[in-house]
């Protein structure tokens, strides 16, 4: 039989109808290493190859297809693929035309979740310095998480219990589900746009990984890290951790710590300033006891000082008296003796001064005599 003569495009169309037209690889799964990859096209096509120890296959992933990714695919990433195998007329070459691709061994969610991780971290969302300081005694407090969950109730009850004077602004959203990333990203912003608010309460109660994967999305942990306002985030148990946290000004382990970081304890305030003010009181007494022993210390040492010279001069005044009591002739007097003097007044001390049968007044301590001289005597 002699063979007939085709073109090069004839064979390569039929070469592409033999590969399309075989059932097994109109969907096939492919597992290798993704080389030569190539994402720069503005068409958004993703090109590269998968090879394995021993061979290399082309493939291709269309920009429709290539948006669904949840991952960046990287050059030396091990995938596995699904799509359909075809052959590209032009070149004659066939290649794997990729519908889905993750990574073997590991979903795709947890590589594109480490991947948004360090891309946020790089452009600094994660940075300390960004963190804002907690008010301490916040006057209205935000939650934003579910409405029917157990976690919403377990914050009003704490915060009512350990703050009741602060304003709750309740923003009822969904947290898991298609819709949960923009209504999330949606209730921080309008947060904020309020300004009523000094904290916010952000998160939910624990559940799968997938259900905690909508606070890894981006659009959400970029409205956490843009929030003017302080916020908490509380996501899952303690032992779960979202990229929320990362972004947030504080990471609570559970709902109900997050209520109990945010606010204070009115109770244990009130103790401590029951405290304080028995310590000012007994402060106060022990120095106003203090004060009253220095100022009597003081007051006598002043009343010592300013009566040491009154006592100086009263005895001295007494000594004065004293002698003037000495000199006094009515203390002589009293002894027994008397004071002769003529009849002018004049002090007798010499019989000359008299003759015999002049009169002369005898003073006594009590009383006077009148008398006259009868005979005189001089002295020996």
């Amino acid at each position: 039989m002699q063979s007939s003569v085709l073109t090069v495009t004839q064979l390569n169309t039929y070469l592409k109808f033999l590969l399309e037209g075989d059932e097994r690889l109109r969907c096939v799964y492919v597992t290798g290493e993704i080389s030569n990859f190539k994402d720069h096209y503005p068409s958004g096509h993703l090109y590269f190859s998968l090879k394995d120890e021993k061979c290399t296959v082309r493939a291709v992933m269309f920009a429709q297809a290539a948006r669904r990714l949840r991952f960046s695919p990287q050059n030396g990433m091990k995938i596995l693929a699904r799509g359909r195998l075809a052959v590209y007329e032009v070149t004659g070459q066939y290649q794997l035309y990729v519908d889905d691709m993750q990574p073997a061994g590991v979903g795709a969610k947890a590589v594109a979740r480490e991947q948004l991780k360090e891309k946020l971290l790089k452009e600094g969302l994660f940075d300390q310095a960004r963190k804002k300081p907690l008010p301490r005694y916040p006057k209205a407090i935000g939650i934003v998480t579910s409405p029917t969950g157990a976690a919403v109730h377990d914050m009003l009850n704490i915060l009512h219990r350990r703050w009741p004077a602060a304003d709750v602004y309740f923003y009822p959203v969904a947290v898991q589900g298609e819709q949960a990333p923009e209504e999330l990203a949606a209730a921080l912003d309008a947060l904020n746009a309020d300004g009523k608010v000094d904290v916010i309460l952000f998160g939910r109660g624990g559940g799968s990984a997938e259900d905690l994967s909508t606070f890894d999305e981006e659009m959400v942990v970029r409205a956490v890290a843009r929030s003017k306002i302080p916020v908490i985030s509380a996501v899952g148990h303690e032992t779960d951790v979202a990229l929320t946290d990362f972004a947030a000004d504080l990471r609570a382990p559970t709902p109900s710590a997050a209520a109990e970081l945010a606010v204070p304890d009115a109770q244990a305030l009130l103790q401590q300033l029951a405290e304080t003010k028995e310590r000012l009181r007994t402060s106060l007494q022990r120095t106003l006891t203090d004060s009253h022993m220095q100022l009597a210390l003081l007051e006598q040492s002043l009343r010592h000082a300013g009566q040491a010279p009154f006592t100086r001069r009263r005895q001295a005044f007494e000594r004065l008296c004293g002698r003037l009591e000495d000199l006094n002739p009515l203390r002589v007097l009293a002894r027994g003796y008397a004071w002769a003097k003529t009849e002018d007044g004049a002090t007798l001390t010499d019989e000359k001064q008299v003759q015999t049968g002049d009169a002369v007044a005898v003073q006594l301590s009590r009383g006077v005599l009148h008398c006259r001289v009868l005979q005189k005597e001089a002295a020996e």
